[in-house]
């Protein structure tokens, strides 16, 4: 197990800093120096390749990190298996490209003509940085099957997020023109994939000979069905991630799409606590069921769900309420998502305020209701935005949103209710949104100054001081308690 710690505890840390990374890329500097247009059209291509990436795949990265075990034998290069990991995605990836070239007259239709246009000279490249992005999918399956993880973890967390970076402030500085950008963002998100296969070489893992006994460890009709369970399933997370994007281009226009997705990724800063606990809680979840403790799994259930609005909620109102002061790091038109970002601080911060319901469920003997569930909110997700988009513009997509999420986890929460008799909710979350409440007015109320960065640090000063006193004096978060009462006697003493 030493190798699973190592590794775990260097994902942690790539994670950690890849996020605060993507943040920077993704809110601040690609929002600097790109128009509206351009960072919504670069969005919009990466998630048209995320997509097609997917399909083709037909769950065989899934597939992989599941069945590998069967297969693990060095001294038999794994008995052919990573051939067959590429095999049947290769052929997927011919189907869906040949569905992707006829279909062009139908995907450009959507879109106004300048941007149609613009798509449709870039139309060869998304299926490039499909190909790629699907290769390291795969690669990066076998390789979590190695324990080998860092690595692939470092180039998409690190490695990819400084690239970007680069190629932005190229293209901001004058180095680069637009369609340069463009080839050299698709450059830099295909070279990865090279970079991981020169790793498995390096490791001695790179082993490409096809043969007939990866076709006898498992039976494949068994294969192919986890792939299509995997496919329907990681295929309802992309829609959910990516549909709006696609729908918002193409009623109003890149340049909506570029200030929509910027509120999009300001509003995740919101759920890297969440993400953090979800980790811990996934392998704890799954050792309680194994031994039937329900006990220990609602105190458990009760104890996330406090801590996730606590955290949930200060970190909603420090976004919420410096949001001038982060959109003046920007192009003035990106300040038109400012309520597109409150809309879907609310959506995250009710999905963390649920708890880990979702968690309870795909680790549960009834884990099959996992997928309804992310097809359903796939479903709801288009739905909506289909009805709210056209009347109400990008604004429609980020109200699609939150109320998708916030149906889903009404249902996912009564179905834990229903089927375990498993609740998060006790008077505490009343205390602690009245906390967040009073803190929110105290910010609000405060002037603003000559300085939208001395605003910024007195409004976080007021949130911080009001929202943790409330919260000590009314013993909302038991588990703060020890803390207080040890650094009490400290400071006696």
């Amino acid at each position: 197990m030493g190798i699973v710690r190592r590794q775990g505890l260097r994902n942690t840390v790539i994670s950690y800093f890849g996020l605060g990374l993507g943040f920077v890329n993704t809110a601040l500097l690609m929002p600097r120096f790109l128009d509206p247009a351009q960072v919504g059209f670069t969005r919009l291509l990466l998630s048209v390749a995320t997509i097609y990436a997917q399909l083709a795949a037909v769950g065989f990265a899934s597939m992989g990190i599941r069945y590998f075990p069967f297969f693990r034998n060095r001294e038999a290069g794994h008995q052919g298996f990573l051939p067959l990991l590429l095999g049947l995605p290769m052929l997927g990836f011919a189907v869906v490209t040949a569905g992707y070239w006829l279909g062009r007259p139908l995907v450009l239709a959507p879109f106004e003509p300048a941007d149609a246009v613009l798509l449709n000279t870039y139309y060869g490249w998304g299926a490039v940085l499909a190909l790629f992005m699907l290769l390291y999918s795969l690669q990066d399956a076998y390789l979590k099957g190695l324990y080998q993880t860092a690595f692939s973890s470092f180039l998409q967390e690190v490695l990819l997020r400084v690239l970007v970076a680069g190629v932005t402030l190229a293209f901001g500085m004058g180095y680069l023109t637009f369609h340069q950008f463009v080839l050299g963002y698709i450059a830099v998100n295909s070279a990865l994939t090279l970079l991981l296969t020169a790793y498995l070489a390096y490791i001695g893992e790179l082993h490409l000979r096809p043969t007939r006994a990866a076709l006898q460890v498992r039976p494949v009709g068994e294969l192919l069905r986890f792939g299509a369970f995997a496919l329907l399933s990681n295929i309802s997370g992309t829609v959910i991630s990516s549909i709006d994007s696609w729908m918002v281009s193409s009623h109003s226009g890149f340049d909506a799409n570029g200030v929509y997705t910027t509120a999009f990724f300001i509003s995740t800063a919101l759920t890297i606590p969440f993400r953090s606990l979800y980790k811990i809680a996934f392998p704890l979840l799954a050792d309680y069921w194994k031994q039937q403790d329900m006990a220990r799994m609602a105190d458990f259930y009760r104890r996330t769900t406090r801590l996730n609005t606590v955290l949930g909620c200060y970190l909603a109102l420090g976004i919420g309420l410096n949001l001038d002061f982060i959109y003046s790091l920007m192009k003035p038109e990106y300040a038109a998502g400012t309520t597109i970002v409150w809309i879907l601080l609310a959506g995250r911060l009710l999905d963390g305020i649920t708890g880990v319901n979702g968690l309870i469920v795909v680790t549960s003997p009834r884990y099959r209701f996992d997928l309804v569930f992310n097809v359903a909110l796939a479903l709801g997700t288009v739905g909506l935005n289909l009805l709210l988009i056209p009347p109400l513009g990008m604004v429609g997509a980020a109200w699609a949103a939150l109320l998708a999420l916030t149906s889903i986890n009404v249902a996912r929460t009564w179905f834990v209710w229903h089927a375990y008799r498993l609740q998060p909710f006790d008077y505490r979350i009343l205390l602690i949104l009245g906390a967040a409440a009073a803190a929110a007015l105290a910010g609000w109320l405060l002037p603003p100054v000559h300085s939208l960065f001395v605003t910024m640090l007195l409004r976080s000063a007021v949130l911080t001081l009001v929202y943790a006193a409330v919260v000590l004096l009314t013993r909302a978060v038991p588990e703060a308690q020890p803390i207080i009462q040890k650094l009490t006697r400290r400071l006696r003493h």
